[in-house]
């Protein structure tokens, strides 16, 4: 009898380790602090400490389905003359030399089954940092993934349209 306990612990300690492996493997390193970007960018300081707008870096927010990522020239409209020669800025110098979009990495995920509208967001005056937190604290942007209980429950709290195929799956 102590043989099959013996056998029952080392099979439950094997399964442990290979889910524990599983679960490492496949969780995304980036998955608490966010993808490292080419050009390290802080939201703390240019959202936070500047003070600048997210529409700024963000253009189509307000009147688009895609909030926009910022072209090259949107950052040297600044940094032509702000620590112009700074090693990273002359990386965003490279890139607008070969005409190259900078390479961002995306930080925030939404399912490819959802329509997601920031427009109709913008215009009922939900603030940006209801879905993507304080911005303007951070450094690096955590990586998150938007699933349906948490649109669900916003939805709820403001009283907006519940009807799965208008809302969002359309």
């Amino acid at each position: 009898m102590s043989s099959n306990r013996t056998s029952i612990a080392w099979t439950a300690i094997c399964v442990l380790l290979i889910v524990g492996f599983l679960y490492f493997f496949y969780t995304p390193p980036a998955t608490d602090i966010g993808p490292a970007q080419p050009i390290p960018f802080s939201h703390r300081l240019h959202s936070g400490v500047k003070a600048i707008q997210c529409e700024f870096c963000h253009p189509y927010v307000g009147r688009a389905t895609y909030p926009g990522i910022p072209p090259v020239e949107k950052c040297l409209y600044c940094h032509n003359y702000i620590i112009a020669n700074h090693p990273q800025i002359l990386k965003e110098h490279a890139y607008f030399d070969t005409r190259t979009p900078t390479p961002w990495r995306k930080v925030f995920y939404v399912p490819e089954h959802v329509f997601f509208n920031h427009q109709r967001h913008i215009k009922k005056a939900v603030a940006c940092a209801e879905c993507h937190g304080a911005v303007e604290t951070m450094d690096r942007l955590k990586g998150q993934r938007f699933m349906m209980g948490f649109c669900i429950g916003c939805h709820r709290e403001r009283g907006a349209n519940l009807d799965c195929w208008l809302a969002c799956h359309n």
